[in-house]
């Protein structure tokens, strides 16, 4: 019977983002279910007027999720009994912009949506565009990180590496966003940034930092 040695590898990557990605989310709501989502609808097409007026394509803002759910309110009558009573419908419609990181493009983006009055929540991160070259890098770091620990633990111990026999990967998902992020209070997004166009100007996202691991085999030699 062969004896092996089998050691994980991990391999890490750090990757400047290359591209913002705004998450927007907007509510309607009405007693008339048509009605509400007609309000959602029309703030949908106030925040792609104004982004379209900046240069975005009529298609740019992508719905990541649309759900519309009734609302209730609840009370005690004067004798105690609680009453469940509807009072409307909610629409929410959450949307997306991708776009190549720029602090002028991000402040101008900014200050176009915060100008209109649809008033999303407003949720800012930092990705990689393109993960391919992360993951390759990720990859060849694993199998250089497994044949360092191999050969320290084989030398430690008197014996020689052989060959590699088996390599257990599990194709999972690897990090592509950075950990800096913006979130912004409403507040914030209708009084301040109509005015704040040079918003983000100085701002240098952290870079992202991904990992990604497997399994290696060899054979051991006397």
């Amino acid at each position: 019977m062969n004896r092996t040695i089998t050691v994980r590898g991990v391999g890490t990557a750090k990757t400047k983002p290359d591209q913002v990605i705004v998450s927007l989310d907007l509510e309607a709501k009405d007693m008339d279910y048509e009605k509400a989502v007609f309000l959602a609808d029309e703030k949908i097409g106030r925040l792609n007027a104004a982004l379209t007026d900046i240069g975005y394509e009529e298609d740019a803002l992508k719905t990541v999720n649309f759900n519309v759910n009734t609302s209730y309110t609840g009370y005690h009558d004067d004798k105690g009994i609680y009453h469940n009573v509807f009072d409307g419908y909610i629409v929410n419609h959450s949307l997306k912009l991708a776009f190549d990181f720029s602090t002028e493009r991000l402040a101008q983006t900014l200050s176009a949506i915060a100008s209109c009055d649809a008033k999303p929540h407003l949720y800012i991160s930092f990705t990689v565009k393109d993960p391919t070259g992360i993951k390759e890098q990720l990859l060849r770091s694993a199998a250089e990180n497994a044949r360092m620990k191999a050969e320290l633990l084989t030398q430690a111990s008197g014996v020689k590496l052989g060959r590699l026999v088996n390599i257990d990967y599990n194709w999972g998902e690897v990090n592509i966003t950075s950990r800096t992020s913006y979130a912004m209070a409403d507040e914030v997004c209708e009084n301040a940034l109509p005015k704040a166009r040079a918003f983000g100007a100085s701002m240098a996202p952290e870079d992202v930092s991904s990992s990604d691991s497997a399994a290696f085999t060899w054979e051991i030699e006397d």
